[in-house]
């Protein structure tokens, strides 16, 4: 049994040296290999322009292409251009922690910074119009697609000034003339397109981000959990039958589903369903229940044990994405702020009913202890009963409060006839 640990521990150290040296290697090599990526990425960039767009720059400008040409192109633009943005800042974070001098790899810079130059106008137009407000950029989209007048925007409310004198005019008939003169402007189809893309544009950046955002931890919890944590605890806990449970609790479910067998087996034997059996041969097929149990409690305490690396693994991934997706973080709360501000009172009154009466509500704690008990399930640790009724004593009431702080300090200026509705449905309840 000792040697036999002895092999299993000396294959388990050999196997991580391995796989230390490969990941050694594989560092070493991060900066020249993010630069290749970027510069193929680059050059990738280069070919279209050459062989579609007569070697100017990837635009409705440079050719005469229909709307879905031209779409297939821009996204084609935009993953290629991704890849250098994450590609670059890989190659600069490995920069400062290796020190490398190669003139291969300055060629390869020049090449990807000629494409990055060409296309900053493009970047930049989308940063400036995902760092303001949504309503300042889309005024002329707003008011034509939906409708509603521009004072109907809480946030474009503000108070006059106290040195600005008042006009003979009331300035409202100022703010209901000014779109209809923007509609008189030469350039009002083209400024009204360009509003349109970037809106479409910002879109479709933020779903995507939303999507990867959820995607990649999953994937990553699952496939390094299958392929990396489970194999590695399969080595090392080996066959010990003093490792098969891990909590008091994995021990009572299965000293009580053996005991349940040993009751069905007497059960039937008492109403003569079954032919009668030997002590000896009750015996085996009581030794025989509880290897299976054994062996099934043993699996469930590796998947239980696997789920913690593999979470963590999950949530260092889902910490660099949003790392390195500072920009399309802003995008994602414009978008957000965007889809906030144009529910109406009654829909934002409800949802803020809605959610806190789910998670500080009068039935919120049997939904916490739903909740509580299957995460220690999954991380395979003991429910604590006490543990359980101490959060849900402390932590919905945090919650309400600040709850009730952000009604108080924010909701009241942001929407003033939301908080009104929200009032009404309070003490109509």
């Amino acid at each position: 049994m000792r040697n036999s640990f002895a092999k299993t521990a000396n294959l388990l150290r050999r196997n991580l040296k391995e796989y230390l040296r490969s990941l050694n290697v594989w560092f070493l090599d991060t900066p020249e290999r993010a630069l290749v990526e970027a510069q193929q990425a680059a050059q990738r960039i280069k070919n279209i322009e050459m062989e579609h767009f007569n070697g100017n720059k990837i635009s409705s400008q440079s050719v005469n292409y229909t709307e879905n040409v031209m779409s297939y192109w821009q996204g084609y633009l935009d993953k290629n251009l991704s890849t250098i943005k994450v590609r670059l800042i890989e190659f600069q974070l490995s920069r400062k922690i290796l020190n490398i001098s190669n003139s291969v790899l300055l060629e390869k810079l020049k090449i990807i910074d000629e494409v990055v130059e060409k296309y900053a106008i493009k970047d930049k137009l989308i940063d400036n119009s995902a760092l303001v407000s949504t309503s300042q950029p889309l005024k002329i989209n707003e008011s034509e697609i939906n409708k509603q007048p521009e004072s109907s925007n809480i946030n474009d409310i503000q108070p006059t000034p106290p040195s600005q004198s008042t006009g003979a005019f009331p300035r409202s008939i100022g703010k209901t003339v000014a779109p209809i003169k923007a509609d008189f402007i030469p350039q009002a189809e083209e400024e009204f397109m360009r509003n349109y893309r970037i809106s479409r544009n910002k879109t479709r950046i933020a779903v995507r981000f939303l999507i990867i955002l959820i995607i990649i931890p999953v994937l990553t919890q699952h496939f390094s959990k299958q392929f990396l944590v489970i194999p590695i605890l399969e080595k090392n806990r080996g066959d010990n039958p003093s490792q098969i449970f891990i909590n008091s609790d994995m021990e009572k479910e299965a000293l009580h589903e053996l005991y349940n067998f040993q009751a069905e087996l007497r059960f039937d034997y008492l109403l003569n369903q079954a032919p009668p059996i030997s002590s000896n041969v009750i015996t085996e097929k009581i030794q025989h229940k509880a290897i299976e149990i054994a062996e099934k409690f043993h699996i469930q305490s590796i998947n239980d044990i696997s789920n913690v690396f593999a979470d963590l693994i999950s949530l260092i991934s889902f910490s660099l994405i949003i790392v390195i997706s500072k920009r399309e973080i802003v995008i994602v709360k414009s978008f957000m702020d965007r889809i906030v501000y144009g529910l109406s009172d009654s829909a934002k009154a409800f949802l803020i009913i809605l959610f806190t009466d789910i998670f500080v509500g009068f039935h919120s704690p049997h939904g916490w202890e739903v909740i509580l008990e299957g995460l220690a399930g999954h991380l395979g640790l003991p429910a604590s009963r006490n543990g359980i009724f101490l959060f849900i004593a402390t932590f919905p009431v945090i919650l309400n409060t600040i709850f009730k702080y952000w009604i108080f300090r924010y909701l009241s200026r942001l929407s003033p006839s939301a908080l009104a509705t929200l009032k009404e449905m309070d003490e109509s309840n």
